[in-house]
Formats: structure tokens, sequence, C-alpha cells
């Protein structure tokens, strides 16, 4: 067994003068969740695409399971399972009509394509639905399907592009329960794109994208400690002398005053809160909120991960739904 299921070396695309992956240089090792994060327009999809074999690079290399994804495309799609951004199922089919299909496509052997469908609807708790039209399933019932389609052909490696965008935060939380449920019972590597810090926290390595370029990768864990900021909220009757008291104070990064509320930016919150407290001063309340990735990729851009432009683009895609039904 290989010990990286997806290696990329300056992995370009170009679009005329523009970059969209600019020298992207990804390890992922067999077993992991890996995620890449990043605002809309990053190049994460992109991406996603020379790996499926989807695009072709302008330059370097990108390989699954030592197998070049130019050179050996045929067996790079047999060890990858895809599920896209947009819904791919055929609405017109039922659920285990989409999944005997994508059986024919990929040469499931007729043995086993039953006992294949039979164990995976179980997997994704859509049995009991298996004979309904898919076009009045719900749209975390498609992921699931979706899920599961991806899984027939048993891939060594699941790769999601942005697979819960337009769900609610219900939706969204049961489907990665399931993906999480399944990684850790079957070992499989995922690589998935998402722009949902909270989603990207679950994973055990990450590649945080901008402009074409993996701009810092690590866990989720080693990514905050990179940012060092925590950020400590204090409130008190006696603010005026608890900030005339660090006021000079250069380990503070930051400090802002709002009548009773004081907020605090500061790079060591161990040592910061035995000093505060050594004041004697009368505190109402307190709280800390450690570094999160957006505070990460604030500091590796100077801006945060813009959700919402996500959230005008999941908009968009409703519409452009209603619109299709209606025709």
């Amino acid at each position: 067994m290989a010990d990286f299921m997806v290696e990329t070396r300056d992995l370009t695309k170009r679009f005329g003068a523009t970059a969209a992956v600019d020298k992207a240089n990804i390890r992922i090792r067999t077993g992991e969740v890996y995620g890449l994060l990043g605002p809309n327009g990053a190049g994460k999809s992109t991406t996603i695409k020379m790996l499926c074999t989807f695009l072709r690079p302008t330059s370097g290399t990108a390989a699954i399971e030592g197998s070049d994804t130019v050179r050996e495309g045929n067996q790079v799609r047999r060890r990858i399972g895809i599920i896209f951004q947009d819904p791919s199922l055929d609405d017109r089919l039922t659920g285990r009509e989409n999944l005997e299909l994508h059986c024919m496509f990929y040469h499931v052997p007729k043995a086993e394509r039953q006992k294949r469908i039979e164990e995976l609807l179980t997997i994704v708790d859509l049995s009991a639905h298996a004979e309904r039209d898919v076009r009045t399933y719900s749209g975390g019932m498609k992921r699931r399907l979706e899920i599961a389609r991806g899984l027939l052909h048993e891939p060594r490696l699941l790769i999601l592009d942005e697979p819960t965008i337009g769900l609610d935060p219900q939706t969204r939380k049961s489907i990665w329960e399931y993906i999480h449920a399944l990684q850790r019972r079957t070992g499989l590597t995922i690589l998935m794109t998402t722009h949902y810090l909270e989603e990207a926290e679950a994973c055990h390595n990450i590649g945080i994208m901008d402009k074409g370029k993996i701009i810092a990768e690590g866990s989720p864990e080693f990514l905050k400690l990179q940012s060092s900021v925590t950020r400590i909220t204090v409130e008190s009757s006696e603010a005026d002398r608890i900030v005339a008291n660090y006021v000079q104070d250069r380990s503070i990064v930051s400090l802002k005053r709002e009548q009773r509320k004081i907020v605090f930016e500061v790079g060591h919150a161990e040592s910061f809160l035995p000093t505060l407290f050594a004041l004697g001063l009368p505190i109402d309340s307190l709280s800390v909120q450690k570094p999160s990735l957006d505070d990460v990729f604030l500091k590796l851009t100077g801006r945060q991960i813009r959700e919402e432009e996500a959230d005008a683009k999941e908009q968009m895609r409703n519409v452009m739904k209603i619109r299709g039904r209606r025709t």
C-alpha cells in the first residue's frame, strides 16, 4: 500500500494569462481525511478536476496511488469515487435504478451488484426509499444517494467537491456524520473541498488555498497555533483601571474598549490571564476565544473567508433549480 494516496508536484493550470492553480504541492496520506479550504475562486475545484482527469494540467504532475493522472487516466478513474458540487443524479429514475446504472458504467460484476447496492442503501439509510423517483427526494437524501453511488465500485479515494453546498446546517451535519463514520469503518481516503470552517475542523489535515496557491498546510490544531492570537473579552465595573494597566503592555496584540467591555487580543493567554486576575479588580464576566481557522486565513491573506459569496452562489443555484423545474 502506498504511503501517499495523492501526490502533486508543482501542479499548475492556466487559462490564458490566469493561473487558476499555481504550483500546488499536495500530499495526502492513505486513510486520512484531507480538506482543501478556501473561498470561491481559490482554485479548489480546478485542482479536483485535474486529479479526476477531467482537466489536463498546464504543467506539473499529479498521481493517485502512484498512477499519473495524464498518462494512466484509466487506472486513476478506477481508484476514485466522485461527488460533485451540483447534483448529477437522474431524477426520473428511482434511487435503486441510479445505482444499477452506475454499476454498469463501472463494470461492477453482475454477481456483486445487488449485494453492494443493498449494503450501501443500508449504510446511507435509504433502503426504505430505494424504489422512489429521485425527484421526490430531499436535498439530504440526494446527497446520501450520491455518496452511495460514489462508493459502489469500491474506490480507494473518495473525492467530495463542496458536497454540502446548498444544504441547511442540520442536513449538512448529518451528511458529515455519515461520511466520517464511513471513513472510520473502512479506512477510506477522503479528499474534500469546502469553504465551511466547521467541516474543515473535522479533517486530519488541511491545505489552505487562495488565488491558486497552497498557502499553508497541516492539521487544524497546528494551523491554529500559527495564528497565536487568543481573544479575551472582559466585562468589569473597573474597566478604566484594567485598561490603564495594560495600555503600554507590548505583549497585547490589540485592545478595544466599549464602555464596561474590553476585548484583548493576546499572544499568550496562559500568561496573560494570571496577571489579569492578580490585579484584584472586580470582573463581572470573562470569555476566552481560541484562534480559529478563519483567524489563520485572516493572518495569511489579510481577509476572512468570504462565506457570504458562497451563500450568494447557493442562492443562485436554488433559483436555477426552481426555473429548471418550471421549464
